[in-house]
């Protein structure tokens, strides 16, 4: 049975506020919950950035849901600090932390004032991250010399289970790349037949552990409401690799955003004011094959959404009618 998951969108909502979110999320029966690590909205529109790791923390000690978030080892973090983050998470909250590392994107990393590196860059560096982290949370002590260098790092509190390491990808080349060292895949939504390659790739080239797919999705009590919040809050969010991974601040986002016509962000969220249509989606989307799905209402105002789907969706999903 596909267990369904709360997004938590950092960019979107104060970490005051998506903390609450969250155990509302758990009281209403979602069952799990992940969560972005960005420095920078994708818009001034959105307007919020917390500091997900804080957030983490809080989250896990106040709910019992497993979390995980999408970060970015290897500009804006250390990969050796980023294993300590990883492994203390997953120390103090055996088994409920996970970790998709990407290779990030502009917005969140030109802060350090490094150059931002080619796409092949990018790979081989989140590739080197990726082994030195794996290798401290199996107890080594770690020195690398490459695109990152790291000196005699050595974690002294290990985490017992260790997180997994899953690897995000959204095209069908990345995921046969992942599937190398992941243990896991997720993805986000994109049209049907992509998605089955996408998964088709990753499980091809041998990767392992469950496939997670993030939905993002706008729903309200009329279609017209839905699409309003829809082009609000994601319209920059139609444009894909390489203008996501390359611009480097919310205002140049908004000049995007300008262009975007209201029916043009259904090509990049699930819109519908209809609850059984989304049902009809997620269970889709399920039938694809994959193990988690994330629900990411792209709004602010998350309570509605929670309440509606809680009731409404999630048990709908879970008897399979």
């Amino acid at each position: 049975m596909t267990r369904i998951g709360f997004h938590a969108s950092h960019e979107q909502v104060s970490p005051r506020q998506l903390l609450a979110d969250v155990q509302h999320a758990e009281r209403a029966g979602f069952a799990m919950a992940m969560c972005s690590d960005h420095f920078s909205p994708w818009s001034t529109r959105q307007g919020h950035s917390g500091y997900t790791w804080s957030w983490l923390g809080a989250a896990l000690a106040t709910t019992e849901l497993s979390l995980g978030c999408v970060t970015a080892p290897g500009q804006r973090y250390h990969p050796a600090v980023h294993a300590q983050r990883i492994a203390t998470l997953g120390q103090m909250f055996p088994g409920r932390f996970w970790v998709a590392l990407g290779s990030g994107e502009a917005s969140n990393e030109h802060i350090t004032g490094d150059r931002w590196p080619r796409k092949e860059v990018r790979t081989q560096r989140l590739e080197e991250c990726v082994d030195v982290i794996r290798r401290m949370l199996a107890g080594e002590e770690v020195s690398h010399d490459g695109l990152v260098t790291v000196d005699r790092a050595r974690l002294w509190d290990l985490p017992d289970p260790v997180p997994l390491l899953v690897g995000p990808a959204v095209s069908v080349d990345s995921a046969a790349r992942v599937a190398a060292w992941a243990d896991g895949l997720v993805t986000v939504n994109q049209p049907v037949e992509t998605l089955r390659d996408v998964l088709a790739a990753y499980r091809g080239a041998g990767g392992r552990g469950r496939t997670a797919l993030q939905v993002h999705l706008s729903w309200a009590p009329t279609e017209g409401e839905a699409l309003a919040v829809a082009h609000d809050q994601w319209a920059g969010n139609v444009f894909g690799p390489p203008i996501s991974w390359d611009l480097e601040t919310a205002e140049a986002f908004d000049v995007l955003w300008g262009q975007v016509e209201p029916d043009a962000v259904r090509s990049a969220v699930r819109v519908s004011a209809d609850l059984a249509q989304h049902r009809d989606w997620l269970a889709e989307y399920a039938d694809l094959g994959f193990d988690d799905l994330y629900l990411h209402h792209v709004g602010q105002e998350q309570d509605a959404f929670i309440e509606a789907f809680g009731e409404h969706v999630l048990p709908a999903l879970s008897t399979g009618s």
